[in-house]
């Protein structure tokens, strides 16, 4: 009888992605996805480092997963991810019951490290420290039938003072542009009309061959490929954001209008202890470019509170430039210490307490921004994708959802039969800070709705491995 599994994933897209990789890798290894709500022959946790209480998170997952394992010896459990490449051993000294530890460069290793560790009965560590191999050259399980992730590079250059993850993915490496659009053709062929290119900074990608016109001919490139309706990427630097991308947006039909580019702070001083390398006129400066190319674009960022040593009043900056910048959202979050970073080892840390207090002030904040430009909306209308998560009717209020152009969430009243992958075009009547609220005036039936229903069906027969083609 084949061994079951369920891969529990924390963390960034990027994380997202490798977990579909994971995934496929079991597919092909004989595994099957366990029902919800059975408990696995196999527990894979795909684990983040960027912030404590991903950590913490694990560990109790961890604790929960002990009696269990003891009572049915024959369970295994996988750490892998950016917490299994900085923790290696704490890992094991925490949770000696975890069977395999492996790290962001091998994820490929996987089956092989579960194997040995059934046969020769003891724990398996495989961490490499570089990456043999571009691992989109693994199979993978999509989540959706219709839209895709497509990585472009992996690892990071940065030196961000508070960001571990560039010495645990490592240096940059970028996929020859040849190998990404014949990965989003075939993918394409499949069914898929969304895509989304992924790097730990996106626009940098062509630094490893020292092309800095590398990403907006690659967008432009989309832009060729018949059927694929909508293109997105994340997430970008503002040091590496250029003129050249901000025209390609808005020249190619298909690459949406919606950019979400981290500020992290709107201190120049702050940001220079982090080691940004910009300042809050020439993130301005980009917005202000990006709006008058595409008037209607919508901006989405992410910002961290209470890094050492910020005052007040370098908060107040922070509050200040989302007043004028006017984002549709604001990832906002705690600042967090990580051992083996230069912020880890400030002595200025701000008090738990400040952070919290000035979180939710900047919370409340964007809250009344965002509300704001949802309800500059109303009145007009957005083509929205139906997801196959999203568009789950919602029984109470009698409404599907999806995503709009600008990457909106939009609820709407639909007369007619609408499909998870279809476009339906949305008349917005009311908003809030967190989504868009309209009736459907127009569905459009597309190539991933007919994805989407026969992957239903496939899924209703036998379990369906949906894998990105092997690109050599």
């Amino acid at each position: 009888m084949p061994r079951t599994y369920t891969v529990e994933t924390y963390g960034c897209q990027m994380n997202v992605h490798d977990s579909e990789r994971i995934s496929g890798l079991l597919d092909e290894a004989g595994y099957i996805p366990a029902d919800k709500g059975v408990q696995a022959d196999l527990v894979v946790f795909n684990t983040c480092a960027v912030r404590e209480n991903a950590d913490n998170k694990l560990y109790g997952n961890l604790s929960f997963l002990a009696p269990i394992k003891k009572l049915n010896p024959q369970m295994q459990i996988a750490v892998g991810g950016c917490l299994a490449q900085k923790d290696q051993d704490i890992i094991l000294k925490k949770a000696p019951y975890v069977d395999v530890v492996f790290g962001t460069h091998n994820v490929g290793s996987l089956p092989t490290l579960l194997e040995r560790a059934r046969i020769e009965e003891e724990s398996q560590i495989e961490i490499l420290e570089a990456l043999e191999h571009f691992p989109s050259t693994l199979p993978a399980r999509r989540l959706s039938a219709f839209t895709s992730w497509v990585s472009v590079s992996v690892g990071c250059n940065n030196t961000c003072t508070f960001c571990i993850v560039p010495t645990l993915r490592g240096i940059e490496k970028d996929r020859p542009q040849a190998d990404i659009l014949r990965e989003i053709s075939a993918l394409v062929d499949q069914g898929v009309i969304e895509i989304t290119l992924l790097g730990q900074n996106v626009n940098a990608y062509g630094v490893e061959f020292g092309d800095r016109s590398a990403f907006a001919n690659l967008l432009k490139e989309c832009g060729k490929i018949d059927g694929l309706e909508r293109v997105r990427f994340m997430s970008p630097h503002p040091r590496d954001f250029t003129d050249d991308v901000i025209e390609v947006m808005a020249t190619t039909a298909n690459v949406m209008p919606h950019l979400h580019m981290p500020l992290q702070s709107g201190s120049n001083r702050i940001l220079q202890e982090m080691r940004r390398s910009y300042r809050a006129d020439r993130y301005l400066g980009i917005l202000d470019r990006v709006r008058t190319a595409m008037p209607h674009a919508m901006i989405t960022t992410d910002i961290i509170v209470g890094f050492p040593g910020e005052t007040e009043e370098d908060f107040q900056a922070t509050m200040d430039l989302a007043s004028v910048a006017k984002f549709a959202a604001a990832y906002t979050y705690k600042y967090s210490i990580r051992p083996g970073t230069p912020a880890g080892a400030m002595e200025n840390q701000v008090p738990h307490e400040v952070v919290g207090e000035r979180y939710t002030r900047l919370h409340e904040h964007q809250q009344e921004i965002s509300r704001a430009v949802n309800e500059s909306s109303i009145g007009s209308t957005h083509k929205v994708l139906v997801g196959e998560v999203e568009g789950r009717r919602d029984a109470a209020q009698s409404r599907l959802t999806g995503r709009s152009e600008d990457f909106r969430l939009v609820h709407f009243d639909a007369s007619t039969d609408v499909r998870p992958g279809d476009f339906v075009d949305v008349s917005i009547s009311q908003a809030s800070a967190h989504y868009l609220i309209g009736d459907a005036t127009n569905v459009t039936r597309t190539r991933g709705a007919d994805a989407h229903a026969l992957r239903t069906q496939e899924r209703k027969a036998t379990p369906l491995l949906l894998g990105i083609p092997t690109v050599k």
